[in-house]
Order: C-alpha cells, then structure tokens, then sequence
C-alpha cells in the first residue's frame, strides 16, 4: 500500500478515534524493519461503538457502501478476522480482533510512531513477536525474529 494512501488511512481513523493497534508488515516497517507487504493488517477493539468508528474512517477514504458489511459481532465471533480491499483496489486492510484463544484487542501493547506527522499506534516490537513467533509463515518467523533482535524488543 501506497504511503500517501496508510497516512491518509491513518488521518480518518484520528479523526473518528478508533481504538486499534497496527500489527503486520506495515508496523514492523515503521519499527524500523523493511519489508515488502500489500495490506494493513488493524488489531481493533471489537464492540459496536468501535466498529462502527472504523466503518466511518474507512468510509471517509474509500467512500465505499459495502464497509456498512463489517460488523462488530462478525469480529467478536468465530472468525475474528475481515479482509476489505476497496473498490480502487488502493487499499487492502486485514481487520482482526484476536488471534485464536490466545491473543486479544486487550493484550496488545502499543507505542505511537510517526508517519507523515500523523500519530500512529503501532504493536510494540515484543507484541509482534508474540503474534508472529508461532505461525506458519516465513515472513513471519522472519518478522519476529528481527522484532526480539531490536533493542526496546
């Protein structure tokens, strides 16, 4: 995703006071580790108020109907976990509210990081080892490995 189009992502959700962490490919690039990813991946707290904040800012950048289809109770059940990809194919953003039984909204430690003088929350490097130490995928064995590595880790 474009950086011109994460700061413009991140400007909407202040301005609606979305209470989420950004994890993924994106956090560890603003925690200093370069790498390559598509999407941003949001930890978001899943009640109503709060979703329906974030339906608002992803509205105000896409302009896009169908966000009205996420819902709180979709995020707080079975499968915590909605992909949107707007209609311009710009932004796609990974939408989670925990990661199986033993990672939830409320265990995420943040930190603010600055992206185009926008203030970002962003999982601390020790949050992103935790989420990413124990799957399946390389970059993210890679990705945790280099979060433990760094010095406020």
């Amino acid at each position: 995703m474009e950086r011109s189009t994460l700061v413009e992502l991140f400007v909407a959700m202040a301005a609606e006071q979305v209470d989420y962490g950004l994890v993924g490919g994106v956090a560890v690039n603003l925690h200093g580790i370069v790498r390559e990813t598509e999407d941003a991946d949001l930890f978001v707290r899943p009640d109503e108020e709060n979703v329906a904040r974030l339906r608002r800012a992803l509205h105000r950048v896409t302009g896009d109907r169908e966000i009205e289809e996420i819902r709180a109770e979709d995020l707080a059940g079975a499968y915590p976990v909605v992909r949107y990809v707007s209609p311009d194919g710009r932004r796609t953003v990974d939408i989670l509210s925990r990661r199986g039984d033993r990672f939830a909204y409320d265990d995420l430690e943040a930190e603010v990081v600055q992206l185009a003088g926008v203030d970002v929350r962003v999982a601390s490097p020790a949050t992103l080892w935790r989420l990413k130490r124990d799957t399946v995928r390389a970059i993210d064995a890679e990705d945790a490995l280099r979060a433990c590595r760094r010095p406020s880790a």
